[in-house]
């Protein structure tokens, strides 16, 4: 017991060295004031370390189930965003195809349209063709008529003298009175 207090007695009067330190000589340091501070800090730590393992446990325990939410929750969203994905990019296909379709419609749209066109002006051009050539026809018949007649009017003029003229005359006065006499 002697030691007990002796060691107690020696931390009062131990030499002022400028510094704090550990006795590491096993055989200077008392084992059974090791053995009390050790058997204190186990009774009165091991509560609070306990406590402070349980309460990390369950932090650890808690950002685990969190992060699994979360990846659940990710792994949903991304499930969701394929599927969208995969939507938009049928849509896509399906208006590309519509829209070839569509294009190859207009086309042979267009392509009837311009055949009914063309057909259209081509009957245009005939019959106005057909309409200057008949045209054409009437003055030049009209022209023959024409230089006919003033050709028969000078030739009868020419050839006509007053006594024929007079006899042709008579003659036409015969028959439109022989057609009268027959009515």
């Amino acid at each position: 017991m002697k030691n007990v207090t002796d060691s107690f007695v020696s931390l009062g009067h131990w030499p002022s060295a400028g510094s704090f330190g550990f006795n590491t000589d096993i055989l200077a340091t008392n084992p059974i004031n090791l053995s009390v501070v050790l058997g204190v800090l186990i009774f009165f730590g091991k509560g609070v370390l306990s406590d402070l393992l349980d309460n990390r446990k369950q932090r650890i325990l808690n950002t685990i189930r969190n992060s699994e939410e979360l990846r659940g929750g990710a792994i949903e969203r991304l499930e969701k965003a394929r599927a969208r994905l995969r939507k938009v990019e049928k849509e896509a296909e399906d208006y590309i195809v519509n829209g070839y379709q569509e294009i190859e419609r207009e086309k042979f749209n267009l392509r009837n349209s311009i055949g009914k066109n063309l057909e259209r002006l081509e009957n245009y051009k005939n019959e106005t063709i057909q309409f200057e050539q008949q045209r054409a026809i009437n003055q030049v018949r009209q022209r023959v008529f024409q230089q006919a007649l003033q050709g028969a009017l000078g030739t009868l003029n020419s050839c006509l003298n007053n006594e024929l003229h007079l006899r042709t005359i008579s003659a036409n006065i015969g028959v439109f009175g022989a057609m009268k006499e027959i009515k």
